[in-house]
């Protein structure tokens, strides 16, 4: 009897390492968006938007994937590559590497190929890829042809045609997804193992039976509430923070009460006065945010485009943080609301992509630290 109920037990864990590897993230269908150079002369002296529009279609097979990538600019370039990557599960990092170009159209300059390293993360129903990529000279791998950043979108259908490889994965997910919602209809259905009063008194003739109460429902203890539960998904942002005690004013906005804040990162300037240019990072969709400084507000709902709305902070030496928080007070014609915050340091520059919408925000810390 002990032998088969460690074999049930097993076959039951068995069962849901086979359901949790069925529902492990796939990244397999349709994403896409734009990658642009890092460099930013054009953007800030004039019209010309930089950016390239991309889509990749990606089968997913364990860690690994086959892809295909579509790079284009109206009438400029046009280019189709295969490509093949691996997704880190724990990490959910993506390698994306193009290899052999199958289209291309140009009308100047040269061709390259790119190798993209990105995140993914997951907002509300939205799941995108983001990060950045270096690229090489297609006819020569020792030179280079620069670097920048990528932004992809999971979307439904593709402006091109659907790859033969992605509908038979398609096809095969599908398949695999119905079979094992039937093996857990048929798991559900397993009657409990029970044995009856005469063949407990055979096996402990000296023991009285005794009838055992029923055993309570393990209880789930939780912490009490401090807050908006934290939102999951990009695994290179810090948890859910709460603003600092210290440094809360008598009145705080209402926006930062009612809305989860997540830390994004931790900034440590050398320079009491920092300037931020802050970009639409996406199509240029009438995405507006507000961003509040210590608690008060110092953009109120600009619209973002690829000319940057540009502001001054002071950044003091101080025991708390300095907070900066990024508010999206709409989703634009396109959701999520999505910026990039371009932070000066005297000489030094960062950058930092930013996913929000109307029941997040996204703070950056700012601390100070004097050169020495």
């Amino acid at each position: 009897m002990k032998n088969c109920i460690r074999l049930f037990c097993c076959l039951l864990v068995l069962n849901g390492c086979m359901l949790s590897f069925i529902h492990a993230q796939d990244l397999t269908g349709i994403w896409r968006g734009h990658f642009r150079s890092n460099e930013l002369a054009e953007r800030l002296t004039g019209n010309y938007d930089d950016r390239y529009k991309m889509e990749v279609q990606i089968a997913q097979t364990h860690n690994r994937f086959q892809a295909i990538t579509y790079s284009y600019k109206s009438t400029e370039f046009y280019g189709k590559a295969e490509a093949s990557g691996t997704l880190n599960v724990q990490t959910k990092k993506v390698l994306l590497k193009e290899g052999k170009l199958l289209e291309v159209r140009y009308a100047s300059g040269s061709v390259c190929i790119m190798t993209c390293f990105l995140q993914y993360s997951k907002l509300g129903n939205d799941e995108y890829l983001q990060g950045t990529y270096f690229s090489t000279n297609a006819d020569d791998s020792t030179t280079g042809c620069g670097k920048g950043s990528i932004f992809l979108h999971r979307v439904a259908e593709t402006d091109f045609y659907k790859e033969p490889f992605l509908e038979k994965k398609e096809k095969e997910m599908l398949a695999r997804k119905k079979e094992s919602g039937s093996v857990k209809k048929s798991t559900a259905t397993i009657p409990p193992v029970i044995i009856s009063d005469e063949a407990a008194k055979k096996s402990s003739p000296k023991t009285n039976l005794v009838k055992k109460a029923p055993v309570s429902q393990p209880v789930t203890v939780r912490p009490k509430s401090k807050g908006p539960e934290p939102v999951q998904g990009l695994n290179t942002r810090d948890s859910t923070i709460k603003i600092s005690q210290p440094q809360l004013p008598a009145s705080i906005p209402s926006v930062l009460l009612n809305r989860t804040n997540e830390l994004l990162k931790t900034l440590t300037v050398n320079h009491t006065s920092i300037e931020l240019r802050i970009y639409d990072d996406g199509a240029i969709d009438n995405d507006t945010v507000s961003v509040y400084y210590d608690n008060k507000k110092i953009v109120s709902n600009a619209r973002i485009s690829d000319q940057p709305v540009t502001v001054h902070i002071t950044v003091e030496s101080s025991d708390y943080p300095h907070q900066l928080v990024m508010v999206a007070e709409n989703l634009g014609d396109i959701p999520p609301n999505t910026s990039l915050l371009v932070v000066y340091d005297g000489e030094k520059r960062y950058e930092e992509r930013i996913i929000s919408n109307e029941q997040k925000n996204i703070v950056i810390n700012f601390v100070y630290k004097k050169i020495e």
